[in-house]
């Protein structure tokens, strides 16, 4: 009998890249490369090396400096010398179309900038007719202004008639421009296309909305792998696939939850992250419309992440920037559970960082800051939960009683559940 050898998928290897400048400093360049990391990580990549370099400003023709692609490229020749590929160079930061025909050029692996892999984590995702018509337009957006490096094999081709080889001449210049203006018309005939599609998905998920009835709607936000569909299927007793990996969840996904007979509807909703692709956002804002039409928003916080304040802030801006920072919130801080902290020596006279405060001193700091609007829990080990909920029928009851004074809302059956 014959005997089949499966062998082992071995994982991409990818090097990343950042830039230490005035704005961010060089702990920050590492939280973001970190961050990067998982991105890969998600995407199938394994990350091999890192290198940052402090600059002013990226290079506007190859983002690092001539020495330190040198010292990449040198690298990534020793790896292929010890039978060790480098799939590809993976930087924290969108290239420009410039900057990636450069770097190519002279690195000669695959180039990802953190749209392109982040775009590439979306695609992979995407589960609904929706999300992937979201995703397709988002790509072709992203793709657009960079077709030129698609055709840079023609720049290697011979001189044509009349030419001298010359990589102005018309003999050369022709053929490609003939085929990129061809691609060009057909990405924005694609786009044209997928922007139709999304206009009447749109008008869709509007008529459900309006057949939802008079009930106040709550939605979860906050950035990516933050816990907020263990908490959707804690609260709704739901399915919704939840992963610890970023951006487990693209589509919105609406339940109806019901607390001592006060019934609503929950929203779970894709997170956010820094230096989110603005294509991206343009794309999901039929997605995100559940964050512009919700009556409360629940801001859900991973604790545990030693750079919690700053994703606190990312979100309040793309907030800001979807129109919705001014509605009713609550912050939920999750994953009690996985807080760590590190006691200081005794002899250390070093002024204490947020790395020596235990979470009874972290909670009176944020409770004092947004009064009784936060709480902490932990959705995983099922930590302050019931405080969760009666956290949210109070708010809800309040907000159904502005919104609809004559409505009796206190007749929730064993069927809403």
């Amino acid at each position: 009998m014959k005997e089949f050898v499966i062998s082992e998928v071995k994982a991409e290897t990818a090097v990343l890249v950042g830039l230490i400048t005035q704005e961010q400093n060089e702990a920050k360049t590492a939280e973001y490369l970190d961050e990067l990391e998982f991105l890969a990580d998600t995407a199938g990549a394994v990350s091999v090396k890192r290198f940052t370099q402090k600059v002013a400003a990226p290079n506007q023709t190859t983002y690092v400096g001539k020495g330190k692609l040198e010292e990449i490229r040198n690298y990534i020749k020793n790896e292929e010398d010890n039978e060790n590929d480098i799939g590809m160079v993976i930087f924290d930061d969108e290239l420009s179309p410039r900057q990636i025909r450069n770097i190519e050029k002279e690195l000669k692996v695959k180039i990802l900038d953190r749209t392109s892999l982040i775009l590439d984590i979306f695609a992979m995702r995407a589960q609904t007719a929706n999300a992937k018509t979201q995703v397709e337009l988002a790509q072709y957006r992203y793709m657009l202004p960079r077709l030129q490096r698609l055709w840079t094999h023609l720049e290697r081709q011979g001189g044509g008639s009349g030419s001298g080889g010359g990589k102005g001449s018309v003999g050369l210049r022709g053929p490609g421009e003939t085929q990129l203006e061809m691609d060009r018309r057909i990405i924005l005939q694609r786009i044209s296309l997928l922007k139709q599609r999304l206009t009447e998905i749109d008008k869709q998920k509007t008529t459900q909305r309006k057949k939802r009835g008079r009930l106040i709607r709550v939605a979860l936000v906050g950035y990516t792998n933050v816990g907020k569909s263990t908490i959707m299927n804690m609260l709704a007793k739901s399915e919704v696939f939840a992963e610890n990996k970023l951006f487990a969840t693209l589509d919105t996904t609406v339940r109806k939850v019901v607390i001592e007979n006060l019934p609503f509807l929950l929203a779970d909703t894709v997170g956010f992250i820094r230096k989110l692709p603005t294509d991206l956002v343009d794309s999901f804002k039929s997605t995100l419309d559940e964050v512009r039409e919700a009556d409360l928003l629940v801001h859900v916080v991973d604790i545990s992440h030693p750079d919690f304040e700053e994703q606190i802030h990312v979100v309040e801006n793309t907030l800001k920037d979807l129109d919705a920072a001014e509605k009713p919130s609550i912050i939920v801080f999750n994953k009690i559970d996985a807080y760590s902290w590190v006691e200081k020596e005794e002899d250390d006279l070093t002024p204490a960082t947020k790395e020596n405060i235990t979470l009874d001193e972290l909670k009176k700091t944020w409770m004092a800051k947004l009064n009784d609007e936060c709480m902490f829990i932990s959705a995983k080990q099922k930590i302050n939960i019931e405080e969760l909920r009666e956290r949210l029928y109070r708010k809800v009851k309040e907000l159904h009683v502005q919104k609809y004074p004559y409505n009796d809302f206190l007749y929730a059956t064993e069927e809403d559940t």
